[in-house]
């Protein structure tokens, strides 16, 4: 055995420590059989795949004001999930409309026919070949999803997903499809000044070399899905959905009232908005109000 100065030890200790903190940590690996989720966690040089309990028990009927949405985004999952020919999508539109929730609802709904979900994040987007090399010999069908993406040009995680979506060495493998949520169409930041530079060609307009840098990542995506804020009328459909689901789930009954409806009304004008989010938000203050002022509360 080798006879080492303390001094020595010391340090050697210290190495292994600074090392040890590199390394990821040990996890068990998802087992996809009972986890329908996962979530990509970044870790030194790398990351690992880490499973997450869903939570949200959204299902595609709770879906309110975007029926043509569902339906695309339905027969496109389904196509996928029977090996058929599928696209990747990129569901684009005002906040809080449903984008996410229409993700969330195709897992719920479709788990048990073997969807799986990873998430994201955009900074990890750099690690997709990893990601993709985890989950390709695995019997799920995988969507990987990156919530609420925006990009400033010349990010390498923009370069990353530019790549994946067109097919070259970092595409995804056939048991993948990647979905998108955004409020921007192009995923971009768009100027006036990306106007200029345009060009007639045989009659045509060609759009100016900044807007075809823009538009060149959301065209790589086989579906554009355009969500828009609801009409009130739909927007109070969603308020009685959501205020009735509330209350079922304290075995309560509130009725619909004029104060109510005249409530959820003033409510999306302060926030600005009549979109899901927005009656979702006011369910749970009018039900939990109502509720706090009951003889037996």
């Amino acid at each position: 055995m080798l006879n080492l100065k303390p001094e020595v030890v010391a340090q050697l200790e210290r190495v292994l420590s600074s090392v040890e903190m590199l390394l990821p940590r040990a996890v068990k690996a998802v087992n996809w059989a009972t986890c329908p989720a996962a979530n990509w966690r970044r870790h030194s040089f790398s990351g690992y795949l880490e499973a997450v309990k869903v939570t949200d028990q959204t299902r595609l009927d709770d879906l309110l004001g975007c029926e043509k949405q569902k339906e695309i985004m339905v027969y496109n999952t389904r196509q996928f999930l029977k090996g058929l020919p599928a696209n990747n999508a990129l569901l684009w539109g005002s906040r809080g409309t449903g984008k996410s929730s229409m993700v969330k609802a195709l897992l719920n709904e479709y788990a048990a026919e073997g969807l799986r979900v990873i998430q994201v994040e955009k900074e990890d987007l750099i690690y997709l070949s990893e990601i993709f090399s985890a989950v390709e010999d695995q019997p799920y069908r995988f969507i990987l999803l990156c919530d609420d993406l925006t990009f400033e040009i010349g990010e390498l995680s923009y370069k990353m997903l530019k790549s994946a979506l067109d097919g070259s060495v970092y595409s995804a493998p056939e048991n993948v499809l990647i979905y998108v949520t955004s409020n921007r169409r192009h995923l971009l930041p768009q100027y006036n000044t990306d106007l200029l530079g345009g060009k007639y060609v045989n009659g045509e307009l060609q759009e100016s070399e900044a807007m075809e840098e823009k538009v060149s990542l959301s065209d790589r995506f086989g579906l554009w899905v355009a969500f828009h804020v609801f009409t009130q009328d739909r927007y109070l459909d969603a308020v009685r959905q959501c205020v009735e689901r509330e209350a079922k789930n304290r075995n309560v009954s509130i009725p619909w009232s004029k104060e109510l409806e005249l409530d959820a009304i003033q409510w999306s004008h302060d926030k600005t908005k009549r979109c899901g989010r927005t009656a979702m938000q006011f369910s749970k203050h009018w039900v939990g109000r109502y509720l706090l002022n009951q003889p037996s509360a």
